[in-house]
């Protein structure tokens, strides 16, 4: 059986066109961690200004100078700290990470002291702030690259079953172990793949996003941004660390989820286009439809495959009375459509006909 797997790995990551998305996905993962961070800027208000490496340390100094639990008084002395005389409505003037995240919470248009209090903005939730601009723009690029992860795991796995019923069909199913071991070694090999290859891009982006930005602010609230996460963002007080948590563990059960669908439309399908097309159309018609993030349905379609790549949505849903978000009901989903994909797609498979 190892050996059937592995002859299953090699035929999977030998496909041209397998290696050629592949190289794709490294270079599109290495051109958004790059130019997010090259498109960084920061001014500290008085004398240092840069962008790219330049921005990140002005960013990382100003944290550092307020990092800790937000309080009134905290508030006053960024807002006295951050006051510039401008014609732009300061809730939009960018100065740096933690001027916008103040202004666009405690600013009136002129950058004075709106009369919110922290109590009044976040309730009784406990704000811990520090440098988590760098990361949370990590969050928003990985949202692009685990849609095209997902696309080409599709690529990859469509073939599995359906690119040998042009003829190879009737020799594997004639054979001893054509319809137990060799269906089995598919399918195996099919989740690996996928396994695998989110692993890697994972290692990748985290491995980029920790010598770019470092550490910081992993503790810290991703309430307290700047005004790009102010609206449409997720509204709970989870730390930046968690976030980054959820949405790896997401990644894998999108992907998992992405594997068996793709398997299940390999063995239904004919030929190779055909399992490639059915599975892309399952996989984004989610977001076509026309449905409320507010409605009730809304709960159920966001537990599928292409809002754990979009993570947002689904991580906004509810916040449970565990602590835990709704979004974490992915995971049983996950296990649940893998399950059907490994019963079905196998008897599918043995099922066909040699004679046809």
């Amino acid at each position: 059986m190892r050996r059937l797997i592995q002859f299953e790995l090699r035929k999977i990551f030998s496909r041209r066109l397998t290696q050629f998305f592949l190289l794709a996905l490294f270079l599109v993962s290495v051109l958004f961690m790059f130019s997010t961070y090259q498109n960084k800027y920061a001014f500290d208000g008085v004398s240092r200004e840069g962008s790219g490496r330049e921005a990140v340390e002005i960013d990382k100094s100003i944290a550092e100078k307020y990092r800790g639990p937000l309080t009134d008084e905290k508030v006053q002395q960024m807002l006295a700290d951050f006051h510039t005389e401008s014609d732009i409505n300061a809730k939009y003037l960018y100065q740096n990470a933690m001027q916008s995240a103040v202004c666009a919470r405690f600013s009136d248009i002129d950058g004075n002291w709106n009369g919110q209090t922290v109590s009044d903005v976040f309730g009784d939730a406990k704000i811990n702030v520090g440098y988590v601009d760098g990361w949370l723009g990590v969050s928003q690029d990985m949202v692009r690259i685990f849609v095209f992860l997902s696309l080409v795991i599709i690529i990859m796995i469509a073939p599995v079953f359906s690119g040998e019923y042009g003829g190879v069909i009737h020799i594997i199913l004639s054979s001893k172990y054509g319809k137990t071991r060799c269906a089995t070694a598919k399918v195996i090999a099919g989740f690996a793949a996928a396994i695998i290859v989110t692993l890697w891009i994972l290692g990748i982006n985290t491995l980029m996003a920790f010598v770019l930005y470092g550490n910081e602010g992993m503790d810290c609230s991703i309430l307290f941004a700047p005004v790009l996460f102010t609206e449409g963002y997720i509204p709970f007080n989870i730390t930046c660390g968690t976030l980054l948590k959820y949405q790896c563990l997401l990644a894998f059960t999108g992907t998992v989820s992405v594997a068996a669908m793709t398997l299940l439309f390999s063995a239904l399908s004919k030929n190779q286009m055909a399992a490639l097309v059915f599975s892309a159309a399952a996989y984004l018609f989610p977001v076509m439809l026309p449905v409320s993030e507010t409605s009730p349905m809304f709960r159920l379609i966001a537990l599928l495959p292409i809002y754990h790549a979009q993570f947002v949505s689904l991580m906004s849903v509810e916040l449970m009375g565990s602590g835990l978000l709704y979004s974490i009901w992915a995971v049983p989903v996950a296990f649940a459509l893998t399950a059907l994909s490994i019963v079905f797609s196998r008897k599918i498979f043995a099922k066909h006909q040699v004679n046809d």
